[in-house]
């Protein structure tokens, strides 16, 4: 079986390198085998033609995954799966092969990790369907990435590719071996680990079959937003809702997944104030929480309403507050305010960039601590004792070097 497919698979050498040049791009860490990109580029002719050889050949197989803990943002620990430099362009050659005839037939209301579209894409439709319904059923699927079914996964990738060589390779990467905490290697019977190149495109595919497919058919009337396993459907009644639970469960168990019984919920989102208040009235979605809002009457009276939208969530706040610690240590007075800015600045671009896309005043707010931080900062270095001379110092360096900080030239000075 193996002589007939010898050289014969329609694997480039453009491809390959096309993979590479996306490996580069994205920078990552080194894998299991502890090869960096720059050591990979030590060689690099040598071994794009290994990887293309035995691509194109049929004999190549993916070595572990190395396995690293990221901390939630809502505490706990996310395992996440880095392939070696070779594995990770390897997997690019298929994803590159697969991912366009996929996008023909992935549903309109599917953001995550496909070309040309973003959060803030399903964040919108999620604000505009929260306006046109009144009830959201917050979907949490429990470890979604490591319960996927290798068989079911391959049944439904065959339904979308006769290619055999690609079916091949993926059966290879869902099986591969993935490290343990302990070092030792595991043999892997479900699951594709986060961090692999096609997993995100395998994570789709599977739950375009598994639920939006299925939604188009059987539940037309509820619009939905699909971000990975981020998922928010939407629904006109809380009846309405309970039996849309109700039937994605049942659902879920047929492509061997569980929906998590204490963060999925049903929420009422609707602008006015509820007697009930038994119901849920809030949701996160790709950090942003939804809930409602108080705004002023903006024609002069003193009078307070409510609105449900989205603003960014107290757990990215935490996180924020978090890394911004990490960097901006007061008792660092060795340090200048141009290296803590020039740590700082790239991370607050990104931030302020996500998180200001609704309630943009939520978001800046934030970065009132760093402020906080910069005062305890300039008291040590220059061992001011009363606030009053803190405060002076403060201002002082703000208007000699206004620019230094990213969030002083957007205003955030106090």
């Amino acid at each position: 079986m193996m002589k007939k497919m010898t050289k014969s698979l329609p694997v480039s050498k453009r491809m390959v390198y096309n993979g590479y040049l996306k490996v580069c791009d994205k920078n990552g860490s080194a894998g299991i085998d502890k090869e960096s990109i720059e050591m990979f580029n030590a060689n690099l002719s040598g071994n794009l033609y290994k990887i293309w050889n035995r691509m194109t050949s049929g004999s190549y197989f993916p070595p572990p995954v190395r396995t690293v803990f990221i901390p939630k943002k809502q505490g706990g620990e996310r395992p996440l799966g880095i392939p070696t430099v070779s594995d990770r362009i390897a997997q690019g050659v298929v994803k590159d092969d697969l991912e366009p005839a996929m996008e023909v037939v992935f549903h309109k209301s599917s953001f995550g990790y496909r070309p040309g579209r973003s959060a803030h894409d399903a964040l919108v439709q999620c604000h505009e369907n929260c306006v046109s319904k009144a009830w959201v059923l917050d979907v949490d699927i429990k470890g979604f990435f490591d319960n996927i079914s290798h068989n079911i996964m391959l049944h439904v990738l065959q339904q979308y590719t006769q290619e055999k060589w690609v079916l091949m390779y993926v059966e290879r990467w869902l099986k591969a071996g993935v490290e343990q905490k302990d070092g030792s290697i595991m043999a892997r019977t479900k699951g594709t680990p986060q961090g692999g190149v096609i997993s995100p495109l395998l994570a789709n595919i599977y739950l375009h079959h598994c639920f939006d497919k299925w939604m188009d058919k059987e539940n037309p009337r509820c619009p939905f937003e699909r971000y990975a396993d981020d998922i928010v459907v939407h629904c006109s009644s809380k009846e309405e809702a309970e039996q849309m639970l109700e039937k994605l469960k049942a659902r879920m168990e047929e492509y061997e997944l569980t929906l998590h019984p204490d963060k999925t919920k049903i929420v009422y989102c609707k602008n006015y104030q509820r007697t009930d208040k038994s119901d849920n009235e809030s949701f996160t979605f790709l950090s942003y929480s939804f809930q409602p809002r108080a705004r002023q009457d903006k024609f002069g009276r003193k009078k307070t309403f409510f609105v449900f939208s989205g603003a960014i969530s107290n757990a990215a706040k935490t996180s924020i507050r978090e890394a911004i610690r990490r960097v901006m240590i007061p008792g660092w007075s060795q340090q200048t305010l141009e290296w803590f800015a020039k740590k700082l600045n790239p991370k607050m671009r990104g931030w302020i960039n996500y998180y200001t896309r609704f309630n943009k005043h939520e978001a800046l707010g934030v970065f009132s601590y760093l402020n906080e931080l910069i005062r305890k900062w300039l008291k040590n270095k220059y061992k001011l004792r009363s606030y009053r001379s803190v405060y002076v110092k403060y201002k002082t360096v703000q208007a000699e070097k206004e620019e230094l900080f990213y969030h002083w030239r957007l205003g955030i000075k106090s």
